[in-house]
Formats: structure tokens, C-alpha cells, sequence
């Protein structure tokens, strides 16, 4: 492993290329980060969309971190397979912690870790939507991590929440891994573009368009309280 940085918390090639001692870690760092961007409300800083993304550009070099597969269609389902399975654990890990500790999360002071302003948007955003906001928030940073909380703590029906945690985390990993993989190859082959020699132009791109929602939405309920008062 590389000295480390704490610039490398937001970099998602820091995950996919993590190794320790020689023996790379990529695929269990990138699971592990999904599982803790979903299920632990401290992951909300984390690169779920970018890393997403990249992983489906490395896809084989993840793979091989566990099994050797040569056809490039069964490793990017496989990879996103796990990926999803992760996304929906975390999913659950976070329903039950909103539903044991919503109380003491609504009264909790905020901290680096914690600000209870994107627990709060996260309700108004899952009450306006219901069952589709988990589908909704899987793509949108924040929202994505606080959603299964207040699942939780508005004891959301558990089979209806199952259902849409299954079908957005699956929704979620095939579209940017699949997405990643298959721009890369026909960006390569077609036009002689390699994503890999462009890696901070496709994330802070994916950093706009993911966070521009959270961003509107932050605006406009700026501008609707300066007008009450």
C-alpha cells in the first residue's frame, strides 16, 4: 500500500487499486465502500457514482482480484452483481439502524460525520416520493445514504421496502458499471479515446451531474425560506 493521503478518500482509483503488501484488495475495498455508502450514514462522502463507473472500466482487474473469467460480459455482470448484493445490504444494515435509533438521530448534535439538515431533506424527499424514493435516491450522493435510514424511522413496510432496495440497487450497479465499461471500449475503439488517460475529467463530471439535483433542490429551498421571512 502507497503512503496514504487523505486526498485519497475521495479519489476512487485510491480503492480500486488499493493493495496491501503486494496483494491487491481492489474488489473487497470497492464492495465494502457501497455496503458503508448505503448502510452507514457516514459513508455519504464517499465515491458510490464514480467509483461505479471507474469499476466498470477496470472491471477485469477487480475480477481478477477473485477468479480469472475471460468473457467480458460475465465479468461485468458478476461485478455488478456483487456490487448490487452489497448496495442491498447496506440498504438493510441502514433500515434497521433508523428504525432502533431514529430518535436519537433526530436529536443528535451535528458533527463532520453527522448533519441532521441531510436526514431531514431525505425525509421530505422520501415522504413526496414513498417507495420510489429509494429508487430515486440510489442515484443522488447523500440522499443514497440516508434513505434506508429514514426508511427506517418511518417504519416503512419491510417486503415494500425489500422490493425497491432489490430493484434500485440492481438498477443502480448494472447502469454505471455497464455504462463505464462499454463508453470505454467504444470511446477506444472508435474514436482512439482511452477513459484511462482522462480519469479526473469522468469524475468531476459525474460529481456535477450527480450532485446537481442535491444542489437545485438546496437552492430552491433557500430562496423558498428567505421569501416566508
Amino acid at each position: 500500500m502507497n503512503n496514504f493521503d487523505w486526498k485519497n478518500l475521495i479519489d476512487p482509483l485510491f480503492y480500486i487499486h488499493f493493495d496491501i503488501n503486494g496483494v491487491k484488495m481492489g474488489i473487497y475495498i470497492v464492495l465494502f465502500i457501497v455496503f458503508a455508502e448505503t448502510g452507514l450514514f457516514a459513508g455519504f462522502f464517499l465515491p458510490g457514482d464514480s467509483l461505479l463507473f471507474l469499476a466498470g472500466i477496470y472491471n477485469r482487474e477487480l475480477i481478477e482480484n477473485i477468479v480469472f473469467i475471460e468473457s467480458d460480459f460475465i465479468n461485468v455482470t458478476l461485478l455488478s452483481t456483487l456490487v448490487a448484493i452489497a448496495g442491498i445490504l447496506g440498504n438493510i444494515v441502514g433500515y434497521w439502524f433508523g428504525a432502533k435509533s431514529g430518535y436519537y438521530l433526530y436529536n443528535r448534535q451535528d458533527s463532520f460525520w453527522f448533519k441532521k439538515q441531510y436526514l431531514i431533506q431525505s425525509k421530505d424527499f422520501f415522504e413526496r416520493h414513498g417507495g420510489r424514493a429509494i429508487i430515486f435516491a440510489r442515484f443522488l450522493p447523500i440522499f443514497r445514504t440516508f434513505a434506508p435510514i429514514v426508511a427506517g424511522i418511518v417504519t416503512m413496510d419491510r417486503k415494500k421496502f425489500m422490493f425497491y432496495n432489490v430493484l434500485s440497487s440492481f438498477l443502480w450497479s448494472f447502469t454505471l458499471i455497464f455504462a463505464g465499461h462499454y463508453l470505454y471500449g467504444f470511446l477506444l475503439n472508435n474514436y482512439q479515446i482511452d477513459l484511462k488517460e482522462h480519469i479526473e475529467i469522468i469524475v468531476i463530471g459525474l460529481v456535477f451531474v450527480t450532485l446537481s439535483p442535491v444542489i437545485l433542490k438546496l437552492t430552491k429551498k433557500t430562496k423558498h425560506s428567505k421569501n416566508e421571512e
